[in-house]
């Protein structure tokens, strides 16, 4: 026993003196650093868009979309309160533009994703082509590319940002830069990339890597709706239901090299079986309802609702009603590493 003690103590002065060297000893730390599986620190959760809507909408009150540049609400998720993230390695936020609004022209090497939930009649604007922005439909800002929103209509307007922020912070990678004007000049009609990139053709002389974002900025919802719906009566995957990825249409990967994006339908009276994944996704219910088990938490969800599953942890959905689910993860990071791996259970 005397000799245990001498040689615990012995270990700290050992360590206390390799401290002073800033050196730490690895076998102190192995099971942390390399743990047989996925220890996610996020959690999951549910933000209740019914219930956020009201809250949401005082920050309209509060200070104008020019002043905050961007007027967001951050998505935190409760195990990492303070790190403006709502997966380890996505950010999130619900971002609100009112009539008249202009939310200014930057740019920056975080890549971002739209997904409109509430309101009609705003915009958004990549390198001089504006799209108008509709309920469900999926939009993307590639890294530097020039970006603006404007609200045209007369109701306020609300949408889900997902970003890469902690993946651009984690490698010190970020730029940021503001545009002269608050609004781009207009350089093509609205729906050019659509036309070019987006039809099973592209420019004869156009070449673009597997790992560049796509041409192709915005994924209508009427498009996505329709094809899911018409699939509805085909059979289902048991684990994901009708599920899809999100392509760029040029070379079918990814539209972002570092944001997956996906949609599902999941059947009437239907229950997916127990899945998981190593990367956390981000659900957001855009039709129907449901219950969502995650982990050993359930959540009651409706239309516009956020959800969270972290890493590696079991979940499924059990839905009354025809149910479309809109989702995204940084899987094709995890994928382009080798990293990705996932588990159907029965």
């Amino acid at each position: 026993m005397r000799d245990a003690k001498r040689s615990l103590e012995e270990r700290r002065n050992y360590y206390a003196m390799i401290d002073k060297d800033n050196m730490t000893p690895l076998w102190e730390v192995l099971h942390a650093l390399v743990p047989p599986n996925p220890r996610p620190n996020v959690v999951p959760t549910m933000w209740d868009y019914s219930e956020l809507r009201s809250t949401l909408l005082q920050s309209g009150e509060l200070i104008s979309a020019e002043e905050a540049e961007r007027r967001v609400l951050i998505l935190e998720n409760p195990g990492v309160r303070g790190q403006s993230r709502i997966t380890q390695s996505l950010y999130a936020g619900l971002q609100l533009i009112l009539p008249g609004e202009v939310a200014p022209a930057h740019r920056h090497s975080q890549s971002a994703l739209r997904l409109v939930l509430d309101g009609e009649g705003a915009y958004t604007a990549v390198d001089g082509e504006r799209t108008a922005m509709s309920r469900g439909d999926f939009i993307t800002t590639p890294s530097m590319t020039w970006h603006d929103h404007g609200n045209l209509g007369d109701e306020p307007v609300v949408w889900l940002d997902g970003l890469d922020i902690p993946i651009v912070q984690f490698l010190d990678a970020g730029f940021a830069e503001k545009a002269v004007s608050s609004s781009q000049d207009e350089l093509r009609q609205e729906g050019d990339a659509l036309l070019r990139y987006g039809h099973n053709m592209i420019p004869i002389d156009f070449y673009q890597a597997p790992s560049d974002p796509t041409r192709v900025f915005v994924y209508p919802f009427s498009e996505t709706r329709k094809v899911l719906r018409e699939l509805a009566d085909t059979p289902a995957d048991p684990w994901h239901g009708n599920a899809f990825r999100f392509v760029n249409p040029a070379t079918g990967t990814s539209p972002m090299p570092t944001i997956g994006a996906f949609a599902r339908l999941l059947r009437c009276n239907s229950e997916t079986r127990p899945y998981r994944s190593t990367d956390s996704a981000v659900f957001v219910c855009l039709e129907g309802e449901g219950t969502a088990h995650i982990g050993d938490q359930q959540f009651d969800f409706a239309e516009n609702d956020v959800l969270v599953v972290p890493s590696w942890t079991a979940h499924q959905f059990r839905v009354p009603q025809n149910t479309i689910l809109f989702s995204f993860s940084d899987r094709p990071v995890q994928q382009a590493l080798g990293l990705w791996r996932d588990e159907k259970l029965s």
